[in-house]
């Protein structure tokens, strides 16, 4: 098959296509991210990603360029793309103050408990854009795009989204010192 048929078959789901594609471009696509990323381990994920990306797009490929300028650009921004979500999330973490106490493991054990509870308890679409939003930190655009909601949107979600953690939270610690002062 040459490749333009194997393009063909891939977009209409042939999983051999799919495969055939992977391999003959697998190696130029690592390599792409892996001078993006700077270390094997993140270039694997990146480059997993790029190719989940390209998957996702390839049923909107003309074939206006080469397949594999196409996917060299989808592999380059969805390495930026991750590359300025780390940094993003790395400029928001900050080092403990030396002074600041650690706390003993069973109460990261509780904390934990309390925010899982605490989740499970937000309606599905507040809690995808918290989960998107401070923990994956994504943009307010990235998320929108991702879940077909305007920006706005997404700030109006995280918003009731932290509010409604803030007052789950401080029922659940308000509920804990109750059965602590009773036991």
């Amino acid at each position: 098959m040459t490749e333009n048929q194997l393009i063909q078959s891939a977009k209409q789901g042939d999983g051999g296509a799919i495969q055939a594609l992977y391999r003959l471009h697998a190696r130029r696509v690592y390599a792409v991210v892996r001078r993006l990323a700077g270390d094997d381990a993140q270039a694997e994920d990146w480059a997993q990603e790029a190719w989940v990306r390209a998957l996702r797009a390839l049923p909107g490929f003309r074939g206006d360029s080469l397949f594999s300028t196409w996917l060299h650009r989808i592999a380059v921004n969805s390495a930026l793309h991750a590359r300025r979500s780390r940094e993003r999330r790395a400029a928001r973490e900050a080092p403990l103050d030396d002074s600041v106490p650690m706390s003993a493991r069973g109460d990261d054990a509780l904390l934990r408990l309390r925010l899982e509870r605490a989740m499970e308890r937000l309606p599905e679409g507040m809690r995808r854009v918290l989960v998107l939003h401070d923990v994956e930190g994504y943009t307010h655009e990235e998320i929108g795009e991702m879940l077909g909601i305007a920006p706005g949107t997404c700030k109006s979600q995280l918003f009731k989204a932290r509010a409604r953690m803030r007052q789950l939270l401080t029922s659940a610690t308000v509920k804990q010192g109750i059965e602590t002062c009773s036991t």
